[in-house]
């Protein structure tokens, strides 16, 4: 579970499996994605996405649809109504190259074979991902799930030396571009590219790419069992996490450079420049009382947020007062050094107000 930046700290990455799931299917730009179950549990989750990709001024509306199921589907049986709109999503114009199949409650209750029916010959891939959060899980379960399912479209080809993946970015999270080129810059230093975006604004086509890519890194380490199947069938090492706090950048600029075969001296001198800088740019805000209304990490969250808060506030002298400048807390924890100097802009205004 994550907690968004913002003031009220509204939660973000609640949810059940099939929410989860559906942050990474509607990444895939030419696919559709089928919601087997009542129309409820669709409107809920398009609504839901729809305002959130708004937010993050991503105007697309994704391709979800429902089967629609209706009291004679839950008592005889849905598989006829996933059929139908099956039918009717291949036949959506532009032509979908993919479809994912994502069950709900409803149809893992009543046992309705979705696994099967998707297996029929459909002439696009037509992907079953089970994501009944009644039987375990929630929304990193269902991202989980999802990942490993558009897995299942790479082929086994050579690794290119220098290019790099990023897996499982978090296509709801606030400032996810801002996060996606800090790692950019990050791995120019090191005199990487980037291979694929794993899953985010890609075609069905570039997920058969995956496997060109030298080093997975996962967004964070729950994502672990998805790095450990990639490296299982393709080979590819991976590092667990995006980095958090300054330290931590520099150990992830030292891990990705070992993992490359790249030589990191001169991309940490450089990192090290930039976060005197950023320190040096908020030596206003030295020496003052903060507080984050709880204490950091809060239960179930980033528990990088700790030592993030910990390491800025001996650089710039904060002190932790329950009477100090209310502060949103570093949940989920920004990335990189350009994370922490919007992070303390965030502060500033503030302290300043």
């Amino acid at each position: 579970m994550n907690w968004s930046p913002s003031p009220s700290n509204s939660l973000r990455y609640g949810g059940c499996t099939l929410t989860g799931a559906l942050s990474v299917t509607t990444q895939v730009t030419d696919a559709v994605t089928v919601i087997h179950g009542p129309a409820g549990c669709t409107h809920h989750n398009f609504s839901l996405l729809h305002a959130t990709l708004l937010e993050n001024e991503s105007i697309p509306i994704p391709r979800l649809i429902s089967s629609g199921l209706d009291e004679n589907d839950i008592i005889f049986g849905g598989e006829c109504a996933l059929e139908k709109i099956l039918e009717h999503a291949l036949g959506m114009h532009p032509a979908p190259r993919s479809v994912f199949v994502l069950s709900t409650c409803i149809t893992e209750t009543i046992g309705d074979d979705t696994g099967s029916i998707c297996a029929n010959e459909w002439g696009v891939p037509v992907l079953y991902i089970p994501t009944a959060g009644f039987l375990g899980g929630g929304f990193p379960a269902g991202e989980i799930q999802a990942l490993l399912k558009a897995g299942d479209l790479a082929e086994l080809m050579p690794a290119s030396d220098g290019s790099v993946n990023l897996i499982g970015e978090k296509n709801l999270e606030f400032e996810v571009e801002e996060n996606y080129q800090e790692i950019e810059r990050i791995l120019a230093s090191l005199g990487l590219e980037l291979n694929l975006r794993f899953v985010r604004n890609c075609r069905t086509r570039d997920l058969r790419d995956l496997s060109a890519g030298a080093l997975n890194i996962l967004r964070e380490p729950c994502l672990g069992v998805v790095g450990e199947r990639f490296r299982d069938r393709f080979g590819t090492p991976f590092v667990s996490s995006f980095p958090a706090g300054l330290e931590g950048t520099l150990g992830f600029i030292r891990e990705v450079g070992a993992a490359c075969g790249v030589d990191t001296g001169a991309a940490v001198s450089d990192e090290i420049a930039i976060q005197e800088e950023i320190i040096s740019e908020f030596e206003d805000i030295r020496g003052i009382g903060i507080w984050f209304g709880a204490d950091i990490p809060m239960p179930g969250t980033d528990p990088s947020a700790a030592l993030i808060t910990s390491e800025i506030a001996g650089l710039l002298d904060l002190s932790m007062k329950r009477d100090g400048v209310l502060l949103p807390p570093p949940l989920p924890a920004p990335v990189g050094s350009g994370g922490l100097r919007r992070m303390l802009h965030r502060w500033r205004r503030l302290i300043h107000a």
